[in-house]
This record gives C-alpha cells, sequence and structure tokens, in this order.
C-alpha cells in the first residue's frame, strides 16, 4: 500500500444491554474474547499499526491478556477511553500523532466479522475520496416520527444506508475534526446534537463528504443478546 495506516479499535463498551457483569468486549464468543477477532483481522490485514482503546482500569489486563497472549505485535499502545465514544476516539487519535500515518481505520472492537474484503475497500475508497464508511442499504421502510411518537415521514429507502465501522479518514482531517468537537462540546450538547459516529463528526466540521461502501451484513455489533445468539450461531455454522 502506498499510505500509512493505521487502525483504532474501540473496546471500551460496558455492555449494559447485554445484561452481563462483564464487558462485551471480554465475552468469550467461539473461545476467544470477542475483541479478540476484530483484532486478529486487521493484524493480518496490510494496515501498519493498531492502538487498542479500552476501558479506564483495564489497560494492563488488555495488554497482557488480549495484546500479549495471542501475539497481536501490530498493537503498538493500549489506551484508555472516555465517557462517551467520541471522547475514546479521540485518545485513540491522540495516541497516533507521533506515528506519521496518513490513513486511520476507526473500528468498533464489537464487530467481530469485519474482514479483510471490506478493510480493503474501505482503504480504495478512502485514498479517493478522504473519507469512506462500510455501509449497507435499509432492507425494510424506515419512517421519522414526530416528537409524539406519529409518522411524520416515510424516507425513500433506496436512499438509506445502515452505517457500519470501519470509517476510514485521512488522519490529518479526522483529527482535526474531532479536536473541533472536543473544543466546542459543550455547546455542541447544549444545541442537542448527539454524535453517534465518526463520519458525523467529519460532516459537522468540516466540508469533506463521505463515500458510503457496500459493507457486510455479517459484520454485526454485538449491543443485544440476540445479537450475541447470532453471533455464536455464525461462528459454529462457519467454523470460527
Amino acid at each position: 500500500m502506498d499510505k500509512k495506516t493505521a487502525a483504532v479499535i474501540l473496546a471500551g463498551g460496558r455492555g449494559k444491554r447485554l445484561g452481563t457483569d462483564t464487558p462485551k468486549q471480554y465475552l468469550d464468543i467461539g473461545g476467544h474474547p470477542l475483541v479478540y477477532y476484530s483484532l486478529a483481522t486487521f493484524s493480518k490485514s496490510f494496515v501498519d499499526e493498531i492502538v487498542l482503546v479500552c476501558g479506564r482500569g483495564d489497560e494492563e489486563y488488555c495488554s497482557s491478556e488480549i495484546v500479549a497472549k495471542y501475539g497481536f505485535d501490530k498493537v503498538r499502545q493500549v489506551v484508555c477511553g472516555g465517557a462517551e465514544r467520541y471522547h475514546s476516539v479521540y485518545n485513540g487519535l491522540k495516541a497516533l500523532g507521533d506515528s506519521s500515518c496518513d490513513i486511520v481505520y476507526i473500528h468498533d472492537g464489537a464487530r467481530p466479522f469485519i474482514s479483510e474484503d471490506v478493510i480493503r475497500r474501505t482503504y480504495d475508497a478512502a485514498v479517493e475520496d478522504h473519507a469512506a464508511v462500510a455501509a449497507i442499504p435499509a432492507n425494510d421502510t424506515v419512517k421519522l416520527s414526530d416528537e409524539e411518537g406519529f409518522v411524520a415521514k416515510t424516507l425513500r429507502r433506496d436512499s438509506v444506508w445502515l452505517m457500519q465501522t470501519p470509517q476510514v479518514f485521512y488522519y490529518n482531517e479526522i483529527y482535526a475534526a474531532y479536536h473541533k468537537l472536543i473544543e466546542s462540546e459543550e455547546e455542541t450538547v447544549r444545541k442537542g446534537i448527539l454524535v453517534t459516529d465518526d463520519a458525523m463528526v467529519l460532516e459537522l466540521f468540516s466540508n469533506r463528504r463521505v463515500k458510503l461502501v457496500s459493507g457486510d451484513r455479517r459484520n454485526i455489533k454485538i449491543t443485544t443478546p440476540e445479537d450475541l445468539m447470532l453471533a455464536e450461531h455464525i461462528m459454529k455454522v462457519e467454523g470460527c
């Protein structure tokens, strides 16, 4: 690859919706902790280095029981996350500040089925368009509601995409956008803006357009007990 690449993998969630005391990224699935799978795929890919962002106080555990145990040599740093997802991403991006990377992936560690094909296709799109996100077209009809819970508008299904990760950017551009978000955080919160993904940060704080790249319907995010059951089924069927 012509560009130096890095990945920020987020593993700081608490898994409250799973109803377990164990943070979801450490739950055993198929004989390994959940976060193992995305780390393994990125480690086998052309990506040059990885920063793993974990929950506060979990740094030593992740370093010894995940990174060292499984030989993830591309993980150059394990850093602490923050109160919100965007704080964690910002901490991961800051950790890459002296690495001179050109392209950075941001990926949720709770998506164990990320493929090298998606990693490559999002890279190609990001190099050409500066910002690219893995996403899948919506199968269902999508409606917007009003404040009283009634249908306000029906969206054109062929224009609706469901976001996944990785989301891939030129490092300097996404870092600058996140820096502006952190600087204006109080104002952003006061306006009621909920930052839900990385592309949104770039959209809010730059003029850069974000390219949609066809993702993978297997690339699910483990959030609920049903997601966990589906992941275990996929692993059993595919022999992961």
